[in-house]
């Protein structure tokens, strides 16, 4: 596979402490990659949403040869929104054939039909808060394996009570294996997220983005 030919416009490309997710607390390399369409009023990485914005322009074997400085075999792809770049999903595939796990965080509203099977996909399901629940391909949850995740954001009890329909009426939680409800930093309290979970029983995984914990909040490259 010539990677080489492979063009990748890349927000950036760092080594850090995995902050969410089942697998939170592991070191794993990240490539974020430039540009996605929506504008979720909480984003947390704002520098990476403008498509047309000229970051670092990289070939597939010029990343490889980045992140295997690392010496770290968990590769996330994230942004922005990487399946935009559709690149992603060839270079992904190089990966995992080299022994790396791989996981796609994506805000879903692209088809994950294609992206590898083997890759861990981790759809980040808008809720209303975000402004951008009309984004929702919900068509994804026919391609989703029980090694994937699904991921909501929430901001408020309203969000709350929105994730708990779709995960009802879409049996989410036969489906994959982890379901993510994480709390807006500074939006909303822990402890009324967590009481509400206990409160209906529900089969999922509250999540905190313990890198805002480790580092400072604002800190990029973590």
């Amino acid at each position: 596979m010539d990677i080489k030919s492979l063009e990748f416009n890349v927000s950036e490309i760092f080594y850090s402490i995995q902050g969410e997710g089942s697998r939170a607390g592991l070191p794993c390399v990240f490539i974020r990659l430039q540009g996605c369409r929506l504008r979720c009023v909480w984003c947390d990485t704002p520098y990476a949403l403008e498509k047309k914005k000229i970051e670092n322009i990289m070939n597939g074997l010029e990343i490889f040869e980045r992140i295997n400085e690392y010496e770290c075999k968990f590769i996330e792809f994230t942004g922005g929104e990487p399946l935009e770049q559709k690149n992603s999903l060839i270079l992904a595939q190089y990966l995992l054939d080299k022994g790396f796990t791989v996981a796609f965080e994506t805000a879903g509203y692209l088809s994950i039909k294609d992206v590898p099977r083997d890759a861990v996909k981790i759809i980040d399901f808008k809720a209303p808060g975000s402004g951008m629940e009309k984004s929702n391909n919900y068509d994804n949850i026919n391609y989703l394996l029980k090694h994937d995740e699904v991921k909501i954001v929430i901001s408020d009890e309203t969000d709350y009570i929105w994730a708990k329909e779709l995960i009802k009426n879409f049996q989410l939680d036969i489906i994959v294996d982890n379901i993510l409800l994480s709390p807006v930093y500074g939006k909303i309290e822990y402890v009324d997220l967590a009481n509400w979970i206990l409160r209906d029983k529900l089969n999922v995984r509250m999540q905190i983005q313990l890198h805002k914990f480790i580092w400072a909040p604002d800190t990029r490259g973590v």
